[in-house]
This record gives structure tokens, sequence and C-alpha cells, in this order.
């Protein structure tokens, strides 16, 4: 009896907790105003490189962080971003992964450093006031499709498939780039 009543409590505390969150509608304009004004950054607290054999043989040989397992790798304190003014893009996002191609001479280009115009930008609003932004840009070498997931929570999911590499997701946190001009 006392192991039945434990369940019910339990049972009952899940489905409390399953509670899915509600935004007002000043929330929800905020932030489809943020998604169409193309004017935020996302800064990344967690990557999700492909799991390949040769990414496996790297995290099970002990030299990453013991919070980094699963194909889960933390980027709290790592410097990162990814911004979005307008029709350009700047982003610096350390990769983990296998490339199948050659890296440049001194191995400068081991991050994501996404710099110039936007193409073939597009905006499709989801379910739950979700909305999925998809590009194509370039870096010094090599061309990306990127698409990112946002949320009325301001969470945010990128994934970023490169010709050269194997694709990387990242998850972090959506914000508004202050105006210099609001700053005076």
């Amino acid at each position: 009896m006392k192991t039945n009543f434990l369940y019910l409590i339990l049972l009952f505390a899940i489905v409390l907790s399953c509670k899915t969150a509600k935004f007002s509608e000043a929330d929800i304009q905020n932030f489809d105003n943020l998604i169409a004004s193309k004017n935020f950054t996302i800064e990344s607290d967690r990557a999700y490189p492909l799991i390949t054999n040769a990414m496996q043989q790297v995290l099970n040989s002990g030299i990453m962080r013991p919070d980094n397992a699963g194909g889960v790798i933390s980027l709290i304190g790592n410097y990162n971003f990814l911004t979005i003014k307008g029709d350009s893009i700047s982003s610096h996002l350390p990769y983990f992964g296998e490339r199948q191609m050659g890296v440049d001479y001194g191995g400068g280009d081991s991050s994501i450093e996404l710099v110039g115009l936007m193409k073939d930008y597009n905006v499709t609003e989801g379910k739950n006031n979700t909305y999925s932004i998809t590009f194509d840009a370039k870096s010094k070498g090599e061309n990306f499709k990127t698409q990112i997931v946002v949320f009325p929570s301001l969470k945010a999911e990128i994934l970023i498939s490169g010709n050269s590499r194997n694709s990387i997701s990242y998850s972090g946190t959506l914000e508004a780039i202050a105006d210099p001009k609001d700053s005076k």
C-alpha cells in the first residue's frame, strides 16, 4: 500500500512538472519583432558534434573535460557567438569533429568563423511560435549551410554543415543586440 502511495505521488509530481510554458502576447510580439529585426546574437553553451568512430575515441581517451561525454561538449567559459545584423553574419564557434579535406597551412581555420553576407536567408514560422532560420554563409575557405531554430523562451538550436567537415549542432541563448544609439 505504501509503495502504491509513493508511485501516485511520483506520478502526480511528473504530471505537474510537464506543464508547458505560457508566454504573454507582449512576450510573443517582442520575440517576433526580434526575429524580424535580423539584429541578434546567440551565445552557445553546448556543442553536439557528429559522433563518428574517431570522435568517440577522442571522447573516450580522457583528454576532454569530465563533463564532456556522450557527444555533448560544454562551451561554458569558451568564447563563442553567432551574430546576425541585417544581411551580415559573423561567428566564432569552436569546432569538434572530423574534416574530410586538408586544413589551411598553419591550421588557422579550426573554428567556424563566418564573416560576410548571408545568401538565401529564409525565416519560417513553426509550431508554438518557433522560427526556423536557414541561410548559406562562407568562411575563408569553406561554404556552410546553417539552420537556426529559435524558441519564445529565447533558446536557440544551431545546425551547421560545411562542405569539408562533418556537421555540428549548438544550443544556446538568443539576445537582442543593443543599438549603440540607445546607449547615449
